[in-house]
């Protein structure tokens, strides 16, 4: 599933291309793609039409597009977020709402001509109002999807969609509080693979791009969190925030044609990975075969000379 980096590259080509766009119309063509908008096509495409696209937004892997004015369409005044003792006779004002996307497997945010042809798996279409290029989901394997939802307080600062509120932030997040992430992961009692991937925790982190910070740290996947050093924490976090600047200028990593920004182009990091698919090949910094080990249904790829499996690894 795309990672930091490819959700950055994503959200970038929106921001180019999309940011200040009335919407004049939008096409729900298969209902998976909006399951998630509990109120249905007909709704989503209601409450979209007309609307503005203001931001494009990300808080580690999660992507939404920023529209102007409250809650609009047939969506229920009464299902807005609205902070604890707000009355209906207040001058209070909800602070917005937005399109949350799920790019699963192989969600795909597409910008094309009008003229193009339809992709074969083409699920969401919007249509602006200036007559140019339209906006078009695409998902081969019907995983991912787009819904609208109240922006809301989170936890760490900032307004997010209200079910990714309980996201923490990133390590390329400017607001990124690395002691306090650090804390969080020697608090778990769990492996510190586990850690990194915990979106409460920090988020951003994948399976490609945790295997890569371990191994830049030196550190094994199944180190138990309590015992790792707050020098160690700060390191592997540091190495994270390295890994994905450097894929996110490669343009992130695509192992298939399904990881692509939104003119349809495909990243290269895959060239540069160190560890991560490179199982039985020479590490690049001793030589030793890289090992594969599987994990939470996943792999976890780790050099055996240069992160040695703790003596008391958590399982």
């Amino acid at each position: 599933m795309p990672e930091l980096p490819e959700v950055e590259v994503v959200r970038r080509g929106l921001a180019e291309h999309v940011l200040e766009r009335k919407i004049a119309a939008v096409t729900v063509a298969h209902p998976r793609a909006v399951r998630r908008h509990e109120a249905g096509g007909d709704d989503f495409a209601a409450r979209l039409t007309g609307r503005t696209i203001t931001g494009a937004r990300r808080r580690g892997k999660y992507l939404w597009l920023d529209l102007d004015g409250g809650a609009a369409g047939s969506a229920d005044a009464g299902s807005a977020w609205a902070p604890p003792g707000a009355d209906a006779g207040s001058a209070w004002a909800p602070p917005g709402d937005a399109v949350l996307a799920h790019l699963g497997m192989s969600g795909q945010m597409l910008v094309a001509d009008a003229e193009r042809p339809d992709e074969k798996h083409l699920r969401i279409r919007f249509r602006f109002v200036d007559g140019g290029s339209e906006l078009r989901f695409v998902d081969q394997r019907t995983f991912g999807g787009l819904s609208v939802h109240p922006l809301v307080p989170a936890a760490e600062g900032g307004l997010l969609p209200q079910p990714v509120a309980h996201i923490a932030r990133d390590p390329m997040d400017p607001a990124f509080d690395l002691d306090a992430a650090v804390a969080a992961i020697r608090r778990r009692r769990t492996g510190l693979k586990r850690a990194l991937l915990d979106q409460t925790v920090v988020s951003g982190i994948g399976n490609i791009y945790a295997d890569e910070a371990l191994w830049r740290a030196r550190l094994h996947w199944a180190r138990p969190t309590e015992t790792l050093t707050r020098k160690q924490g700060r390191e592997v976090l540091a190495a994270a925030s390295e890994v994905m600047a450097e894929a996110l200028a490669a343009g992130g990593t695509s192992f298939d044609a399904l990881y692509v920004n939104v003119n349809g182009a495909s990243g290269y990091f895959d060239r540069s990975l160190d560890v991560y698919g490179q199982a039985d090949r020479g590490c690049r910094r001793c030589g030793t075969p890289v090992r594969r080990d599987p994990f939470m249904n996943r792999s976890s790829f780790s050099c055996p000379r240069c992160q040695p499996r703790p003596r008391r690894a958590h399982p």
